[in-house]
């Protein structure tokens, strides 16, 4: 935009005949009409926080309108969002804060520590915005929506789902709960370096959270490895899988099947290569093939990569122990919930469990920034 001042003085033979004429000009240029200009309204209802991310349904995305005028790409945030429900493949639009309940109740114990389940809300809103801008046309896993309900995302339940699975006071004496950790924290977001983060999060670490760079080949300055302390109530904290050598042999032959392997030689053909800071296998080495620590866990359904295998031949029995359960990336919920019986606030657990991020409420710049930053 130039704004240009032209002023032409007339001088007389008095200056009391002097005339100042003045014409402002204002000439607005618009550079490269194929550019296309991204705004953000942000319109509160009441007093929650809507999204809804309405650039999939522009007609027109190369900039142009069918007149050939500038065409401004929107992306209005109106307290609701596009969610794939996976149990009977229909896309929904639901108020954000109803949503996160949702997610909060299916995720975590509802028994969980108040402070626990706070976290929990402002990580589960975190991920909905973030799967929201990332993928406001649908993810390409889904693309009906940027969210689903199932894992693949985050769980969710309705509130008459909830109840079918819980006992009947469940609702009265665990809802005004969840319910409570949600408007406690209605807004609030998880940033790092001013963007939306993706804050993932599983069940128990074992001890120790992972890096996502060991676990997903993604850095990620706020997905480190950090200490979790206070899991050791979990009931998945640590779990035994039992085969016999023979199954063990057939189930890695299958995956396998260049390699020489018999009951006789498991100690010689599998071999430790790599682990990660947490102590989960990375990498291990299947008669001279490297393969990633993922693979096995997911071969013999196990609950997390910390694992250790034990074989007994003069029983013929395999024993797989674990540690953990998840992928062990970001924060810890057994973990969050027994730093918040230790007495640390929503907050500070957050911050032990994301490193780096600071939490504050959701605003249509912060969006404006986080898209510019991912584009």
């Amino acid at each position: 935009m130039h704004i240009i001042f032209y002023t032409e003085v007339k001088e007389g033979e008095e200056m009391k005949k002097l005339g100042i004429y003045t014409v402002i000009v204002l000439i607005i240029t618009i550079i490269l009409p194929t550019i296309i200009v991204k705004t953000f309204k942000f319109v509160p209802i009441g007093d929650r926080l809507n999204i809804n991310p309405t650039r999939s349904e522009r007609p027109h995305k190369e900039g142009k309108n069918k007149e050939g005028e500038l065409e401004i790409d929107e992306i209005i945030f109106d307290g609701y969002i596009k969610i794939y429900d996976t149990r009977n493949d229909k896309v929904q639009t639901m108020a954000l804060e109803e949503y996160v309940k949702g997610v909060v109740a299916a995720e975590m114990p509802a028994e969980f520590h108040i402070e626990a389940l706070k976290a929990q809300a402002i990580a589960s809103r975190t991920y909905a915005l973030s799967r929201s801008l990332s993928f406001p046309e649908g993810h390409p896993d889904h693309i009906e929506a940027p969210i689903c309900t199932g894992i693949h995302c985050q769980a969710y339940l309705t509130l008459e789902e909830l109840n079918s699975m819980h006992a009947k006071d469940w609702e009265e004496k665990y809802w005004p709960k969840i319910e409570e950790a949600v408007r406690a924290t209605e807004g609030q977001i998880l940033y790092h370096d001013g963007e939306i983060i993706e804050p993932l999060y599983h069940s128990t670490s074992g001890g120790m959270t992972e890096d996502a760079l060991d676990v997903f080949q993604v850095d990620r300055p706020y997905l480190k490895s950090v200490v979790s302390p206070y899991e050791e109530e979990a009931p998945k904290y640590k779990s035994l899988v039992t085969l016999t050598g023979d199954e063990f042999v057939k189930k890695l032959l299958m995956k396998y099947p260049g390699s020489n392997i018999t009951k006789d030689n498991l100690g010689e053909k599998i071999k430790l290569v790599e682990k990660t800071q947490s102590g989960r296998i990375k990498k291990l080495a299947i008669d001279g093939t490297v393969v990633n620590g993922r693979e096995i866990r997911d071969l013999f359904e196990l609950n997390s990569t910390n694992f250790t295998i034990t074989y007994n031949p003069k029983t013929n029995i395999v024993d797989i122990e674990t540690i953990g359960y998840g992928h062990g990336v970001g924060m810890s919920q057994w973990g969050a919930n027994g730093m918040a019986k230790k007495g640390s606030d929503y907050e500070e657990i957050l911050k032990h469990f994301y490193t780096g991020v600071e939490i504050r409420q959701f605003t249509g710049d912060d969006a404006q920034s986080t898209i510019e930053k991912k584009d």
